[in-house]
């Protein structure tokens, strides 16, 4: 009940402050938000050594790999940056999609799948079954090195072949997800687990009001909090990493050993590819690269929010209180605090990052099908929020760039596979509300 009477009350002080406006709101998304990025650079308080691991990761995370470097026989791109380029190194999937150029690039004889567009997000592919009709649900990357030299290995002899990504589409049985953003990540990692137990049990009254309930992903070896993924699936950022490595470049390491695709004529590394290097002449230079891209992300401060854009600080403050009223807050905690930390840029902190990083039921809309430690194939991560106005594409699968679609597509009603999405109450809330105060909503999301 509680909840309802804010909504109610929300929704009066909209309309109230819609009828004072002196300048008609149009209800559309603001769109990517302008001026500069605001993200990709590092904490400001790091330590000396701190910000040399930061720069030290940096460079390798912007470094693009080649065959001589292990890079194959499989992968969707040749480095971490050309995934997470917006608005910044670090961020998400940029305007100009590369995975069109990385398709033919130094002679590899790749057809770019239907899916894949040049203005489209970064994707990968997911088979969600077998042909025998047991679950898959892994990464099936896009291209091989089959033609490839570029200097470092020639893969002229190579005889990978593309999965038959065509068919499966026609089957329906691809689905797709898009790079999420890193900035702040250092923050989430610290997050203590019992703040995360903390957070999803509070507020009971108002989220049984909403119909929100959510659970936390956890490892299934010790039980531990897992975070990071679109479906929570990874619990540090060195493991984000090595699995990155390995799955979208192809790269095999200490962490993921072997090969996924052991074709003799494609290998042109020794393996692991990459590991630590015990002779290293500093620091820096003996950490593997997986370990460098997490101190990368480690140390990447987050996102800077805007104070008045778009709209101006009233509506955005108008929208903040909204934003909470329609229940959003509920799922997207506006901020989680940090444990203690050996690196005092992450110790004891805020962050605002509107995320309870947990997994929540989004009905058959959003559904893919698809397993992932114990989410099942219609939960999903609470996506962070902050950086979110610089973003271009929204959702897992990067369908829409248009923030009023992603909205819509929280809504979802059951069916004989799953249950409605618990984000429905919300959603219909927010449609309530009068297009000036929906206006408000939509530029306080892109002033974040």
């Amino acid at each position: 009940m509680e909840a309802h009477h804010l909504l109610r009350r929300a929704i009066w002080t909209g309309l109230a402050a819609a009828a004072l406006a002196t300048t008609a709101h149009a209800q559309v998304d603001p769109g990517v938000r302008g001026g500069t990025a605001g993200a990709g650079l590092p904490f400001a308080d790091l330590t000396n050594n701190e910000h040399a691991f930061f720069d030290a990761g940096q460079e390798d995370f912007e470094e693009a790999e080649g065959v001589g470097e292990g890079m194959g026989p499989r992968f969707n791109l040749d480095g971490c940056a050309g995934c997470h380029l917006q608005p910044a190194v670090g961020g998400t999937s940029p305007a100009v999609n590369p995975q069109i150029a990385v398709a033919t690039a130094f002679g590899a004889q790749n057809t770019v799948p239907s899916f894949i567009s040049l203005n489209g997000p970064v994707r990968e592919a997911r088979f969600k079954f077998n042909s025998d009709g047991s679950r898959d649900g892994g990464v099936h990357a896009l291209f091989t090195i089959r033609g490839r030299n570029d200097g470092t290995g020639d893969a002229s002899g190579c005889t990978a072949t593309q999965d038959d990504f065509a068919t499966q589409v026609a089957r329906n049985n691809v689905i797709f997800r898009i790079p999420t953003p890193t900035f702040g990540a250092g923050l989430m990692e610290m997050i203590p687990d019992q703040t995360l137990i903390n957070n999803v049990n509070a507020s009971p009254n108002s989220k049984a009001a909403f119909g929100i309930s959510g659970r936390l992903n956890r490892n299934g070896n010790d039980g531990t909090i897992s975070r990071f993924g679109w479906k929570a699936q990874n619990e540090s950022l060195l493991l984000f990493s090595g699995e990155a490595y390995n799955v979208e470049m192809g790269i095999s390491n200490e962490l993921f050993q072997v090969e996924r695709d052991e074709n003799a004529s494609c290998q042109f590394a020794s393996h692991p590819n990459d590991v630590t290097n015990v002779d290293g002449p500093a620091p820096t230079d003996t950490v593997s690269a997986i370990e460098k891209f997490a101190f990368f992300m480690r140390f990447l401060a987050p996102p800077a929010p805007s104070a008045s854009v778009p709209g101006g600080s009233s509506s955005i403050s108008r929208g903040r209180a909204l934003f909470s009223a329609v229940g959003c807050a509920l799922c997207h905690t506006p901020t989680l605090r940090t444990g203690t930390s050996t690196v005092a840029a992450l110790s004891n902190k805020d962050a605002n990052l509107f995320s309870d990083l947990a997994l929540h039921q989004m009905g058959p809309g959003l559904a893919d099908n698809v397993l992932q430690g114990g989410a099942r194939g219609d939960e999903f991560r609470t996506a962070p929020l902050w950086g979110l106005g610089q973003r271009i594409f929204f959702l897992h699968d990067g369908r829409t760039s248009d923030l009023r679609a992603a909205i819509a597509a929280h809504r979802s009603s059951g069916n004989s596979q799953f249950g409605p999405s618990e984000a429905n109450t919300s959603v219909n809330s927010f449609n309530s509300l009068s297009s000036a105060s929906r206006q408000d909503v939509l530029n306080f999301l892109r002033s974040l």
